[in-house]
């Protein structure tokens, strides 16, 4: 008897491309969403999009509530979670980075609500995913969360952000190619249930960057089209995994780590970027493609090595041999490397001198 089943949760709408933020009520409209919103984000992003799509609901005889969140925490989850029961919104639109979108992602869930995410910065896949991000302390949590009924993603808005949040969000991508290596050897080995579906689309996306790595430039929109799409894709391959395997693996527990080692040197996108390099070198050697990463990540001028990151040698050296025991997630690290191996290898991909 056959039982298997699923639920996939992906966004209804997705609006990537010139001007698409003056369509986001039309969007509203489309999911037949009504009542009061409320809006998740940060002074900057205030300005530049929250600000434009309260005008267009203002103009409907719509009162949109708005919060303003300065960094992501559970305490900042909280503080929206009260706003929006004590305002009596019917949903809720995070406009902004990572941490806007996170938190109003993480909020809608608890509420029972739904959210559109509005993306001013492509620095990474959790515009569109089902899983929010928090520090707390020197650590991070990945929280299970709905997926935004809607993404509007204004390419003119997201070529315009700075340029080291768009190439964050490039390596995170790129970074897809040894998260899916990870899953495919944890499926071997340790029978995890795995997606050829779900991987091979987390892979296409990674693709996507690497092969067009020389068409990434500052200030350029149709870059930001590239790299918006790619996130997009990225984000849905979680959605169908129902899990965040499809984009993190190895690389990642090593960003989680230079967190806990080096709080606020480096942005995460750089940092699993950097980890990329050497977990694919420790699937492949030099017959793998962590010369391939290592030189789109350079195309684009995202780092590549610990002093790229502003970290120093020893602190690689140290993530990359004890982030195994971050979290029960088996990867091409196994139970963890000795150090001698770690500088071995972050030496060969150059990473370290």
């Amino acid at each position: 008897m056959f039982e298997k089943s699923t639920w996939i949760r992906l966004p209804r709408n997705v609006l990537v491309g010139h001007g698409v933020l003056s369509r986001a009520v039309d969007a509203i409209d489309d999911l037949h969403l009504e009542g009061r919103p409320l809006f998740v984000t940060s002074p900057t992003p205030k300005e530049l999009a929250a600000d434009p799509i309260a005008a267009d609901l203002e103009a409907r005889g719509i009162d949109p509530v708005t919060v303003t969140v300065e960094e992501a925490s559970f305490d900042a989850v909280e503080e929206v979670i009260d706003a929006a029961e004590g305002a009596d919104v019917s949903y809720l639109v995070g406009v902004g980075g990572g941490k806007a979108i996170d938190i109003a992602k993480m909020a809608s869930d608890h509420l029972g609500i739904g959210f559109l995410s509005v993306p001013t910065a492509a620095s990474h896949d959790g515009i569109v995913s089902n899983r929010g991000s928090v520090p707390e302390g020197d650590t991070r949590h990945s929280v299970a969360a709905e997926p935004p009924l809607a993404v509007i993603a204004d390419t003119e808005i997201l070529a315009e952000a700075p340029w080291e949040l768009t190439t964050a969000g490039c390596a995170d991508i790129i970074s897809n190619y040894t998260a899916v290596m990870d899953w495919r050897l944890a499926h071997r080995l340790k029978n995890v249930e795995y997606s050829e579906y779900a991987a091979a689309l987390s892979e296409m996306t990674a693709e996507i960057l690497v092969d067009n790595a020389d068409l990434i430039r500052p200030g350029v929109e149709e870059s930001a089209w590239i790299v918006t799409k790619a996130l997009v894709s990225s984000g849905v391959a979680m959605s169908i995994a129902s899990s965040s395997r499809p984009a993190s693996g190895a690389e990642h527990l090593f960003s989680h780590q230079l967190d806990r080692l080096a709080p606020g040197a480096a942005l995460h996108g750089h940092q699993v970027g950097v980890g990329s390099i050497m977990t694919a070198y420790l699937h492949g050697g030099d017959r793998g493609i962590w010369k391939d990463i290592r030189a789109a990540l350079e195309s684009i001028d995202a780092p590549t090595t610990a002093t790229d990151l502003g970290i120093d040698d020893d602190t690689v050296i140290e993530a990359l041999s004890t982030c195994h025991a971050i979290r029960d997630r088996y990867t091409i690290l196994g139970d963890g490397m000795d150090e001698r191996a770690a500088r071995e290898v972050a030496t060969r991909t150059g990473v370290i001198g």
